[in-house]
């Protein structure tokens, strides 16, 4: 890594961390220039599942603390 690119690193770790999420998001988002439409479809497909359940009078809804023990297995 160069100097300014190790200079500029330095600099965003002193932001504040939603500051440097944002900036990561950015960064990540202009390595993929590709759109994969099936993936595109796939998800607009899901959201409107998820949805259509929300508004179901019946939703399952699962907590963070509760996904993250799953999603971990503990």
């Amino acid at each position: 890594m160069g100097s300014d690119a190790s200079k500029l690193l330095e600099a965003a770790l002193k932001l504040p961390p939603e500051v440097r999420a944002a900036m990561a998001g950015s960064l990540l988002d202009s390595l993929d220039t590709t759109v994969d439409a099936d993936a595109e479809t796939d998800w607009e497909q899901e959201i409107a599942r998820r949805l259509k359940e929300l508004n179901s009078s019946h939703p399952h809804l699962v907590s963070w603390s509760d996904a993250r023990r799953k999603i971990l297995g503990l």
